[in-house]
């Protein structure tokens, strides 16, 4: 037997013995998923049993009304929440951040403080619980500080509960600069979330709901990922260096017969999703559905919905465990955009809703008169606030990744617009038109008068082209990217929903006659905004021309959006809202710029890589196996037609990909002669992604006229179906 063999059993055991312990795990999993839910988060019932009750009260307070804790209960919390750590397990504590990289970043230190005998004893402030000072000098800032400005303030979020992770104690914590500028993506949501619900709050005592005191949004972030085997990935330089592939010919099969999409999940996937499933439950994620999507090797799982910071903390969570549980099961687990052309790629729909602290749905269609009048001005602040702000959500879902998604026929256009359904639609129109709607019974709508008329909440399809559509009681924005933090959407939602019902407040509060104002309100609203619903196929051509003529924007790159960052009228949202500074948003338009080209020149720098090293010589190593057999064949008088011309059809391939690797190599010396980020930025674009598309297309020519055992790397039908 080869070692070749032998290692193949050994891999093989090693698979059954994780998916026999798995089902083994499986029988005891289902009664204690109760007792396991949250079982390493430092939550509420944790703190009640735990905090003297002065102490839980003041947390509840600082949770609720964001009260500052005083220094006493803060060391009180601290003591309570060590002792928990310790009890799990855990010997470190660390403030969980998340930067402007888009992923967590954590620093870990342990409780071990030296005592007067020389051992140790176990310990944890409350000012270590309150604010840490990590190294902030290599985090991406935009400007905002110097280099050598090394200092930066991480501070608790305590409306994100601390959980323990890897024996490690995390503090979920907001991360700014010496200055208080924000230098992570939980500032921004923060205030984004206080901002919703300052202005929420205006327009709910105007209905006289005084009740609610608290006016949240919330999110559930479907994830999509890739699942391929490890083995696999391990040979492509590309997926390794950039997350996706950068060269690779249509294998036979693709996606075309849908035959993976809700299909059978396998065995070695099946088990990964249960050990993640139990993982995340014990952080408090609530995990919920899991089922193959589209293209061959991906999945997706949706959670519950939960407020906006906490849902955003989860995801991170999420995408972590998912990278770190499929190595346990010898597979990589890819959150690319658009790891392989030809197929489906991965995005996150962002279910939003409004919700208040009495458990209300904002956008769920009421009982009453005022009631439904109240979802309607809500319903109407979304439409102009996605309208008003269609270019801040756009560069909420830019980067180099998500250009090659999105409006590829199996995600949103880069046009924003929102679907309604055919029957919302139509009595927004009737008000608008003061006509009457033509339901099962026709009727006038006069807002704050009249009943809604009854409506199914599923009374039209899913328009799955729609990037924002709205789903019975929430809307669902479809352009997030598979790898994308969700906080960067939601901030700018946030606000421009809040700006929307700020100027309602503005009006109705000064208003002689309620009802009527809200009636007019309503109704130019709708007329000045109906431009951005659209109800039809957001794929077809005609909706590009269309989109045009109503006046709504197309940015169809990350370059041809980001300058938007600094437009006045988004500069003013921000700054009213105290959501970004103009500092802040200037820069975070360069560091979106900057990231767009030091990808594109990864990327580039891997495909120069690649050929060089691995694909020429491997075509010429065939090449001359051809023309050896060639000579052999005709010395023979055999015929050997097909040796020549396969061989003169990769010496062409091969001279067209020198030329193409040259070409890509001096368009991105080009770029990188520009030191101005937008100009370089447009260079990238411009020059350096075409001549990797010429460079592919020559390159996957090869791959195709090159036989198998000659080929240096794994083919897209390896890849895509290499987990049995």
């Amino acid at each position: 037997m080869t070692l070749t063999n032998i290692q193949g059993l050994e891999y093989n055991s090693h698979i059954r013995a994780l998916l026999s312990a798995a089902a083994r795990k499986a029988a005891l999993l289902m009664k204690n998923v109760i007792e396991m839910f949250g079982s390493m988060v430092f939550n509420d019932c944790v703190m009640q049993a735990r905090l003297p009750k002065q102490a839980y009260k003041q947390v509840q307070r600082s949770i609720k009304l964001g009260e500052r804790l005083d220094g006493e209960t803060a060391e009180v919390v601290a003591n309570a929440m060590k002792d928990w750590a310790l009890e799990k397990g855990a010997t470190h504590f660390t403030h969980w951040f998340q930067p402007m990289t888009g992923i967590t970043a954590e620093k870990h230190d342990s409780f071990i403080a030296p005592s007067d005998n020389g051992r140790i004893i176990m310990e944890f402030s409350g000012k270590e619980l309150i604010q840490g000072e990590p190294d902030a000098s290599s985090f991406p800032t935009g400007g905002l500080r110097a280099t050598f400005e090394a200092r930066g303030y991480t501070t608790w979020d305590p409306t994100s509960y601390a959980f323990i992770k890897d024996n490690v104690l995390c503090i979920p914590t907001a991360f700014c600069s010496y200055g208080g500028e924000a230098l992570d993506k939980k500032t921004p949501l923060l205030r984004s979330m206080e901002a919703l619900n300052r202005q929420g709050l205006r327009i709910l005592r105007l209905f006289g709901n005084t009740d609610v005191t608290a006016v949240k949004t919330t999110v559930g972030p479907e994830q999509e990922y890739f699942l391929i085997d490890k083995s696999i990935y391990e040979k492509r330089k590309d997926i390794m260096y950039t997350g996706r592939t950068l060269f690779g010919a249509q294998p036979p099969k693709g996606q075309e017969l849908d035959d993976h999409y809700y299909g059978t999940i396998k065995p070695r996937v099946a088990a990964f999703m249960e050990e993640l499933d139990e993982e995340l439950w014990k952080l408090g994620v609530l995990a919920k559905t899991e089922h193959n999507e589209v293209a061959p090797a991906q999945h997706e799982l949706a959670p519950i919905y939960t407020t906006t910071n906490i849902a955003a903390d989860h995801n991170q969570i999420t995408m972590e465990l998912m990278q770190k549980l499929a190595r346990k099961y010898d597979m990589v687990c890819l959150l690319h955009e658009k790891p392989f052309a030809g197929v489906n790629g991965s995005g996150k729909h962002n279910n939003w809703s409004m919700t208040t602290d009495t458990g209300l749905n904002l956008l769920e269609p009421g009982e009453t008169p005022y009631e439904n009048a109240q979802f309607l001005l809500l319903l109407c602040a979304v439409l102009q606030a996605v309208d008003d702000y269609q270019d801040m959500l756009r560069i909420s879902v830019a980067s180099a990744a998500n250009d090659h998604r999105l409006g590829a026929a199996e995600a949103p256009p880069a046009i924003i617009s929102v679907f309604l359904g055919e029957e919302l639609e139509e009595i927004l129109e009737a008000i608008e038109n003061d006509t009457p709607y033509g339901g099962k019974e026709k009727e006038q709508i006069k807002v704050g008068v009249h009943v809604l008329p009854k409506f199914a909440r599923d009374a039209t399809d899913r328009n799955r082209t729609s990037p924002f559509a709205f789903t019975g009681n929430k809307f669902e924005f479809r352009m997030l990217g598979s790898s994308m933090s969700i906080s960067g959407a939601n901030v700018v939602l946030n606000t421009a929903v809040a700006e929307s019902l700020r100027k309602y407040a503005d009006i109705l509060e000064n208003a002689d006659n309620f009802e009527t104002s809200l009636h007019e309100l309503i109704r130019s609203v709708i007329k000045k905004h109906k431009r951005i619903i659209f109800n039809g196929n957001g794929y077809g051509d005609e909706w590009i021309s269309q989109a045009a003529s109503r006046g709504l924007k197309n940015f169809r790159t990350t370059v041809d959006c980001v300058p938007y960052y600094l437009d006045i009228k988004n500069v003013d949202l921000f700054a009213r809202h105290r959501v970004y500074s103009e500092i802040e948003l200037a820069a975070r338009y360069k560091m979106k710029l900057d990231n767009y080209c030091k990808v594109i020149r990864i990327e580039a720098q891997t495909m120069q890589e690649m050929v060089w090293q691995d694909i020429l010589p491997a075509a010429s190593a065939y090449s001359k196996k051809l023309s050896d057999t060639a000579l052999s064949k005709a010395q023979l008088g055999i015929d050997n037609s097909f040796e020549k011309e396969q061989a003169a059809k990769v010496s062409e391939l091969m001279s067209e990909t020198v030329t193409n690797v040259k070409a890509l190599a001096a368009a991105a010396e080009s770029a990188d002669e520009y030191s101005e980020n937008y100009t370089r930025a447009s260079v990238f674009r411009d020059k350096v992604l075409p001549a990797q598309e010429a460079l592919r297309r020559s390159v996957d020519g090869l791959e195709q006229n090159t036989a198998k055992q000659f080929w240096p790397y794994p083919t897209y039908g390896d890849i895509l179906f290499s987990v049995q």
